[in-house]
């Protein structure tokens, strides 16, 4: 599984690397101390061999100097001709020197006015110091491995439950009645997060009861009444002789009618997880949208708007007409509303909708909340209706392209996901 498995190498990880830190720590420290220690014991060392000889040569000048083990005894006059260029402007201690290609350590002490001057070839020390980084390298890359091993171990022993557990909630599906998580677990972390599960799948459970019966409260309560004021409406505009403006209010309420029963139909449409054999079907684009024109017709009513409908080519897409209706009568019906004056464009392309006004248009600050949840801009609405056609949207994989200047007007694109095309062309 992919979080086991990253979760376990990011606990090697952490171990790995807090191993290499400590084991580079260590080394480096017991590196330095190392390199002290030699210091002083060659600083003690070549006092001793000059103090021992300057004795000696004091008694006795003809006596030999040291010899071996890399050492070799000068002994100087101050004003010496002879002295070797990196020699001559040395005080008296200890120096490290590079003569040549070799290094030296440089005792050198004045007596007597002549100058003792005893040099080590450091070449054993620097090969000792070479295997002890060598050494300290190994030991740094051996507990780190060691670290990252017994961090992937322990990752595992710590992981196996909270795995196990994520297997088996990625296998539940609330509809079921699966049993208590929390009994196949300890009574520890993940014992109480199995805990959590089944209180959230309890109430999950509870939830979609709720829904499911609100849902054919829905479908069998509201439909009822609504075809009945349909059917009212209806015979009553079949009757001759009403009078003009009784004849608009019923005309009115049957278009609220028809608008409350599509909108009923879309949100449980919408309330359906997935699709069921047979909800899909094939819509004419063209014909929704000439319906969905001539429906909302009313609305420039005395307005001087000029509506235009160009139609590029029919267009026909795998989806439910209530829900496309639903959509571009809520475009139509904004752009419609918002016009004062002007004209609003609508163009079918083979691609999708476009739906242009000269309208009012929209605030740029408030672009991007239009398609929030009761969300309301100064000129009113629902509130309802552009979060409702963002989840029809969503829903099909259809994209939603706004542009708006205030003052100016809006441009809304809708635009047709490539695979839901039934038409020749597609």
């Amino acid at each position: 599984m992919k979080f086991r498995t990253d979760l376990r190498y990011r606990v090697a990880l952490a171990f790995a690397l807090l191993g290499a830190f400590v084991s580079t720590g260590v080394a480096g420290v017991f590196y330095l101390l190392t390199l002290n220690m030699e210091q002083r014991l060659i600083t003690q060392t070549l006092n001793t061999e000059l103090d021992n000889y300057v004795a000696r040569y004091r008694r006795d000048p003809a006596t030999p100097p040291p010899a071996g083990g890399g050492m070799q005894m000068r002994v100087l006059d101050a004003v010496d001709e002879h002295m070797p260029r990196e020699l001559a402007g040395l005080h008296s201690g200890l120096h490290r020197l590079r003569i040549g290609d070799r290094h030296y350590y440089v005792a050198v002490r004045e007596q007597d006015g002549r100058r003792f001057v005893l040099s080590y070839d450091d070449a054993l020390i620097r090969h000792r110091e070479q295997q002890f980084r060598l050494f300290f390298l190994i030991g740094v890359v051996t507990m780190t491995l060691l670290s990252a091993l017994l961090g992937a171990w322990l990752a595992g022993r710590v992981v196996a439950p909270v795995a196990e557990l994520a297997r088996r909630v990625a296998g539940l599906r609330p509809e079921d009645r699966p049993p208590p998580l929390a009994d196949s677990f300890p009574h520890d972390e993940v014992g109480e997060l199995a805990q959590d599960f089944d209180a959230y799948l309890q109430r999950l459970g509870a939830f979609m009861e709720r829904e499911r019966a609100f849902t054919s409260d829905v479908s069998h309560e509201l439909r009822t009444p609504l075809t009945v004021i349909r059917g009212a409406t209806e015979v009553l505009l079949a009757e001759t002789g009403l009078e003009a403006a009784l004849r608009r209010r019923l005309e009115r309420i049957a278009r609220s009618a028809q608008d409350i029963s599509e909108l009923i139909e879309a949100l449980l449409l919408l309330a359906r997880e997935e699709q069921g054999p047979g909800m899909e079907a094939c819509c004419e684009v063209d014909a929704v949208l000439r319906q969905v024109l001539d429906s909302h017709a009313h609305l420039l009513a005395h307005k001087p708007v000029e509506v235009r409908l160009e139609v590029d080519a029919p267009l026909r897409i795998a989806a439910q007409c209530t829900l496309l209706r639903v959509v571009l009568a809520n475009l139509v019906r904004n752009a419609f509303s918002f016009t004062r004056e002007g004209e609003v464009c609508v163009r079918l392309g083979r691609d999708g909708v476009t739906v242009e006004d000269t309208g009012s248009g929209i605030a740029e600050e408030d672009l991007q909340r239009v398609f929030d949840h009761f969300y309301r801009g100064e000129e009113g609405g629902s509130g309802i209706g552009l979060s409702l056609v963002r989840r029809v949207c969503d829903r099909h994989g259809w994209t939603l392209d706004l542009d708006s200047r205030e003052g100016r007007g809006t441009r809304v694109c809708l635009l047709f996901d490539q695979g839901e095309r039934t038409d020749d062309a597609a």
